[in-house]
């Protein structure tokens, strides 16, 4: 019984459909060719010579589109040359070699196949079905071998599988022998970051998928520093590799499209030596839904949430975008941020509006904060003051320390406050701009002091201070560029005062804006 061949559309060149069978088309030589094969350019005239013929209707599908242009302009070929690039086709008729020439009748029933170059057969094969077209066989060779198809790449292959099979996954699968342990294949492998990662089996990407409604294909964003396209389902590869849970997915996505955001520069975060990391902040509904800690502990140990979504972040980095120390992660003494650094917001223990308000959402709306910080978090611990204006000053004393204490016009700083000193703050009314404001004032010094000399180095320029007028150097200058560059958040247990702070890495054009991205399903 003939084999009914898979039917298929595919558009040539110029942008015309053929179908296959095709109504009224009669016999019909179907095959499959890639330009980078020379038994498939061996046998391109042999292919033009019967089109031009007009006794049978010939079809190529070709596996590259850029293959299928230089294969028409080597060979000056009017025949028919498909676009198959996504090599849907190809898989669908099972190719493992090309050339593999295909005649089939009306009805598209497989009547005959050829593999590779044989001269007899091809040449049997013209005699049978074209007898009335010459070509000059003894200046062909006896015998040339196919090549494979590009469908039996291990890579290709597991992709096209699943779309067929209509399965989310597309990414290549990696076989482990029976006597390897997974644990130390994945060390070995580079796709952890020092510690244990959770094996990403097809069965726990699909759970993890499961936590959103996107497409496992859409590409989030390309990933600096290599600019890989990171997809859905290889973020939640990586989500699966933190240890995260499915509903902790949508989290990550947000927070990988806020550092890729061109104002982040994820690349200069990772490459800096200074060691800049980011830093994520949660707010919104999402934060009690997932099981986010804001409470006793927040920046610490404890939390799947905090630490599983700070580290899907970071193992995404690594293995999408390929930032990998000793490669373009160049921080001199590393960062234990560069593991994970995710907290929510406490804005029910807070009288400030929440972080996420203030950067223009809405208070119902789930969003995702990231900053650039080099290290932290430093405490600022203040037991005795009983004021607001007290407290605000030592958070501004504790600030200046920052980088180095000489070092001011700083970017941006973290400043998570904890309940205790937060009801300091409020009972004398202190706004978050208040204590913005007045760390400032506390920081604001004279450039005379800010200048290096032959104890303390660090400072402003000697020479540049020397060059300028005496009204300048007496000019005071706080520790921040803007007071817009202290960002303040309330975290923490009921029992401490203390508070806990951020410093950030360069600002503006030369560094790192902070970017917020809204959660989404």
């Amino acid at each position: 019984m003939a084999n009914n061949l898979p039917p298929f559309s595919l558009a040539d060149m110029s942008g015309r459909d053929f179908a296959f069978p095709a109504s009224g088309a009669g016999q019909t030589v179907v095959c499959f060719v890639k330009e980078d094969c020379p038994t498939c350019n061996l046998v391109m005239p042999l292919l033009q010579v019967l089109h031009q013929n007009g006794a049978i209707r010939v079809l190529a599908p070709g596996q590259t589109a850029e293959g299928n242009r230089i294969l028409v302009e080597r060979h000056g070929l009017t025949l028919p040359v498909l676009d198959d690039s996504t090599l849907k086709v190809s898989f669908a008729y099972d190719v493992e070699t090309v050339p593999l020439l295909l005649l089939a009748d009306a009805e598209g029933r497989e009547i005959e196949r050829l593999v590779g170059f044989d001269r007899d057969e091809w040449r049997a094969f013209f005699d049978r079905r074209a007898p009335e077209v010459e070509a000059r066989w003894d200046a062909l060779p006896k015998w040339r071998p196919g090549c494979g198809s590009l469908t039996q790449d291990p890579i290709i292959a597991e992709r096209l599988r699943a779309e067929s099979e209509n399965s989310p996954l597309r990414a290549r699968r990696i076989e482990i022998a029976p006597a390897d342990d997974m644990h130390e294949f994945l060390f070995d492998q580079g796709f952890t970051d020092g510690l244990p990662v959770v094996p990403p089996t097809p069965e726990r990407v699909l759970r993890m998928l499961g936590g959103t409604r996107r497409d496992s294909q859409e590409v989030v964003v390309k990933m600096p520093p290599n600019y890989a396209p990171a997809t859905v389902e290889k973020i939640a590869i990586n989500a699966v590799l933190a240890g995260c849970q499915p509903a902790h997915l949508p989290v990550v996505l947000a927070a990988i499209e806020a550092v890729c955001n061109e104002q982040f520069n994820i690349h200069g975060v990772n490459a800096t030596t200074m060691g800049a990391s980011p830093v994520l902040v949660v707010n919104g509904p999402i934060r009690e839904r997932v099981g986010l800690n804001m409470r006793l502990g927040a920046l610490g140990q404890g939390s799947r949430a905090n630490a599983a979504i700070g580290r899907a972040l970071r193992l995404a980095v690594r293995n999408i975008g390929g930032a990998r120390p000793g490669g373009t992660e160049r921080s001199t003494f590393g960062n234990p941020m560069k593991y994970t650094m995710c907290f929510p917001e406490w804005e029910e223990r807070s009288p400030w509006p929440p972080l996420h308000v203030e950067r223009g959402f809405k208070p119902e709306d789930s969003v995702v904060t990231a900053f650039a910080m080099t290290s932290g978090p430093v405490l600022c611990v203040d037991q005795s003051s009983r004021t607001g204006r007290q407290v605000a000053g030592s958070i501004g004393l504790s600030l200046e320390a920052a980088h180095h204490v000489r070092s001011h016009n700083s970017s941006d700083a973290l400043v998570v406050v904890s309940p205790e000193h937060v009801d300091t703050l409020w009972r004398d009314r202190f706004s978050k701009d208040d204590l913005r404001e007045h760390v400032q004032r506390v920081t604001a010094r004279p450039l005379s002091e800010l200048v290096s000399d032959d104890d303390v180095g660090g400072g402003f320029p000697p020479e540049r201070f020397a060059a300028m007028p005496p009204d300048r150097r007496s000019r005071r200058v706080p520790k921040f560029a803007a007071k817009e560059n202290l960002h303040i958040v309330v975290a923490g247990a009921e029992a401490g005062k203390f508070t806990s702070i951020f410093h950030g890495w360069a600002g503006g054009a030369m560094g790192s804006v902070p970017v917020s991205r809204k959660i989404g399903d």
